[in-house]
């Protein structure tokens, strides 16, 4: 005879089974009023509802289900055939029952609804199970005035040793490898119930026991005493010792598999061993709001190398803008290299936004660490290739310098050529923003090269230490805030890029030159000139715009790299200060602009129509910031990646930074500073620099030992870690911890 698995094997999981009425037909006569589980009519959730099905169809399967029969939605008129299945299961009343609800709106792929309707446990006497039935069926009342369609299992109610409930697949990490177990000593209706806290047990698809997790908390004293009931530890028995024995959960996994391949997907299921050591089976349903699950292969991204430059929340044009080209620098500069495939820097964007936010691909930018060591030592490019990129990068090492300040000088002419926006006709301005998407190429390609091969001289000087100079200087001299930039264009390596704002400067107090020389920067003497100012008066200095008179004369002293990194924030403000103009001669405020893509910014402006839906695009919602590493599944969906499974392993050890050791109090750069204080943060955010010369040390959930701040705080000795894994959450304000910047050691407490 076909059985109901091979006729119809998608039947579970609160889903009618097609053709049930075929079904009923092959069952011959019944009695409507109880349907037994071993009946295929049972395995019908229409008829029986979605809990009583799926044991039906886990019964004829041979899962070890407890017997039992199905009062079915609209059935039990006839009381005569009711009490007689009553009889006949609880053995003239002399057994416990368990009464539970059946509803087709309940265990499905869709909602479990677990909780929402009613049962009722160690049922004596006929009283009490007709009693008990009214109770489930009037939990079928729902808030919204609508009843939902009721069914009524009912089984023997089993004195289990231990129960529990099991998981086959990982709901929080999306993982189908992993297995999650709670039990406790007695049933499960105390843990599914939330009475008390269960051992759990993570396990691999095979069976391995990878970790046990005790409860924190076990039964409270001066608890009063529950009644003894099956499936609860018999009175005077206090159990001792975990509620699982290794080969118990052996049995557990084995039953996770079997259930997976009757109902075709990871299964929520609770079970129960009873004193004799059987393991039953009380309910099994699909797992749901299974988390997403990054496809193999999923890239590995990250804030963390891109989130000093930009830290806050794109829109579409800041994405053109600044995303793009900087994606495009990158990738030139890794191919340059030879570090990456070149069909891979063709398919694979190097710099992305997700949700509007900026992300590295951390295994391109060398970021993350490989899970085996060994393969860092791999080159997969083909020879030929590889002698190429060494012979690029050998004469790269010594021509970079020159090619640095040949297009810096070439950044610095054309940026003093530059009209004021509002007096250039719109093809030019069109002409001038194609530039600067140009020339960021560029800059961003060399200032990665310039950091990968060109050592970082001892004593360098930093554009934000420069600016941290210049800041203090400008305020010294009396100058407003709303002026800094105007007067100090250097300033602006202090902040990010923003067309929706104005830069703005850091708040923090900012050490004058008379402090320690922590301006990174000599005064100038009594009458002499700034070489900054070269080339113009105080008055125009202080008036007029970065993109309305950038600086005449580079920074002196700088390194490549930091010239580089400092004429890629001049050309960015220069982009906002056109994106404006632009705004201006479209109709729109600068809010409305940048919802418009680049292309569609450049069409206006060349005479084109605006988009039709221009003025029903809206701001993206906030969200919040993304992990520190992470894959996308299907969607976007942000999966955020365990530290352990792309790091060495070593929870405290992060980048070394900068060398020195310390020990401080953690401090999150929000109210009273400590005496010794240690910044923890998230991302090295460029607007921090005003605080590093007055901390003890520095640590960083995330970038690199190249980060801007990384070098700041080489430039003034100060330790500092970064790459440090959960560093906010390990280390909370007013805690004590030690760094090793040599060695990227953190730890809590003090040194060893």
């Amino acid at each position: 005879m076909t059985t109901l698995d091979e006729r119809q094997g998608d039947g579970a999981g609160g889903r009618d089974v097609p053709g049930g009425e075929a079904v009923l037909a092959l069952a011959g006569p019944r009695d409507t009023a109880a349907v037994p589980l071993d009946d295929p009519g049972a395995a019908l959730p229409r008829l029986t509802g979605s809990k009583a099905a799926n044991l039906a169809r886990a019964a004829r399967a041979g899962l070890p289900v407890l017997p039992g029969f199905v009062i079915p939605h609209g059935g039990g008129g006839d009381s005569v055939a009711l009490r007689r299945a009553w009889d006949d299961l609880s053995d003239g009343g002399t057994r416990p029952l368990v009464v539970r609800s059946s509803s087709p709106q309940e265990d499905t792929e869709g909602s479990s609804l677990a909780g929402r309707f009613a049962s009722v446990l160690d049922v004596r006497g006929w009283p009490a199970f007709r009693a008990a039935v009214r109770t489930v069926l009037d939990s079928a009342r729902l808030p919204d005035g609508s009843t939902a369609p009721m069914a009524v299992l009912v089984q023997p109610m089993l004195g289990a040793r231990a129960g529990g409930v099991m998981f086959g697949a990982d709901p929080v990490t999306g993982r189908s490898d992993r297995m999650l177990v709670s039990a406790v000593h007695g049933g499960p209706d105390t843990l599914v119930g939330g009475e008390r806290t269960g051992t759990g047990y993570r396990l691999s698809a095979r069976g391995r026991l990878l970790r046990t997790e005790q409860p924190k908390q076990q039964e409270q004293p001066g608890r009063p005493e529950q009644p003894e009931r099956p499936g609860r530890p018999e009175a005077g028995h206090t159990p001792e010792g975990p509620p699982l024995t290794r080969s118990e959960l052996a049995r557990l996994v084995r039953l996770a598999r079997r259930a997976r391949k009757v109902f075709g997907g990871p299964q929520d299921i609770e079970f129960g061993f009873d004193t004799d050591g059987r393991l039953w089976l009380f309910q099994s349903r699909p797992i749901t709001a299974m988390a997403a699950r990054p496809a193999r292969g999923a890239r590995l991204l990250g804030p963390g190398p891109v989130a000093e430059t930009l830290p806050a929340r794109l829109t579409p044009l800041e994405e053109d803008l600044w995303v793009t080209p900087m994606a495009h620098g990158l990738a030139a500069a890794l191919d340059i290299g030879g570090t990456a495939p070149r069909r891979l820097l063709r398919t694979v964007p190097v710099v992305r936004t997700v949700g509007g936010r900026a992300a590295a691909d951390l295994r391109l930018l060398g970021a993350a660490r490989p899970r085996h060591p060994w393969l860092a030592l791999l080159n997969p490019a083909p020879g030929a290739r590889q002698l190429a990129a060494a012979w690029r990068v050998g004469r790269l090492g010594t021509a970079l310098p020159g090619l640095a300040t040949d297009l810096v000088a070439d950044v610095d002419r054309r940026l003093a050529g530059i009209p004021a926006p509002a007096g250039t006709p719109s093809p030019a301005l069109v002409a001038e923003l194609r530039w600067t998407r140009r020339v960021l190429v560029s800059l961003h390609a060399q200032e990665a090269l310039a950091g990968a091969l060109l050592p970082e001289p001892p004593t360098s000087r930093t554009a934000a230490g420069a600016a941290l100079t210049a800041l203090a200087a400008a305020r010294a001299r009396g100058v407003p805030d709303a002026e800094v930039i105007a007067a100090e264009p250097v300033v602006l390596a202090l902040t990010a890029p923003s067309l929706r704002g104005r830069p703005r400067t850091p708040d923090a107090h900012v050490p004058g030159q008379g402090d320690g020389g922590t301006g990174g920067e000599a005064p100038h003497k009594a009458g002499e000139q700034d070489p900054r100012h070269a080339g113009r008066s105080p008055a125009d200095a202080a008036t007029r715009s970065p993109a309305d008179a950038p600086p005449r004369s580079p920074v002196p002293g700088l390194p490549p790299r930091e010239a580089l990194r400092l004429r890629i924030r001049w050309v960015q403000e220069l982009q906002v200060r056109l994106a404006r103009e632009a705004a201006r001669r479209t109709g729109l405020d600068v809010d409305g602009l940048a919802l418009l893509r680049w292309t569609e910014v450049a069409a206006a402006l060349e005479g084109g129509p605006l988009p039709a839906d221009v003025h029903t695009r809206v701001q993206p919602s906030a969200s919040p910031p993304l992990p520190d590493a992470f894959r996308l599944a299907e969607g976007e969906v942000v999966v955020a990646e365990h530290h352990d499974d792309h790091s060495d392993g070593d929870g405290d050890r992060g980048l070394g930074a900068s060398r020195g050791r310390a020990v401080g109090t953690a401090w999150d750069g929000t109210g009273p500073r400590p005496p010794d204080a240690v910044l923890v943060v998230r991302a090295l955010d460029p607007a921090l620099a005003p605080l590093l010369p007055d901390l003890t040390g520095l640590v960083a959930q995330t970038g690199s030992p190249l980060s801007h701040l990384a070098v700041l705080a080489r430039e003034f000795g100060l330790p500092a870690v970064v790459g440090a894994a959960h560093a906010v959450r390990r280390f909370p304000p007013g805690s004590r911890l030690s760094l090793d910047g040599a060695t990227g050691d953190v730890r809590a407490g003090e040194a060893p």
